[in-house]
């Protein structure tokens, strides 16, 4: 079994779902690491942000 090849992130052409995450690792300075080193460079603290922060901007969402 080969490695899996990461293919490179077109930010301008992402799922609703998939571009909250990519602002909020933005909006914590992580977007850098995660174009660079992919989503499995970040630390369980940080992904656990992101994820927190994905959830509340939903549930807000809801609310309107």
């Amino acid at each position: 079994m080969g490695k899996k090849t990461e293919k490179p992130i077109d930010l301008k052409n992402l799922e609703p779902e998939e571009k909250v995450k990519y602002e909020i690792a933005e909006e914590l300075g992580l977007l850098d690491k995660v174009m660079e080193y992919g989503w499995k460079s970040l630390t369980s603290k940080e992904t656990g942000r992101i994820g927190g922060l994905v959830t509340k901007k939903k549930r807000d969402a809801r609310k309107d």
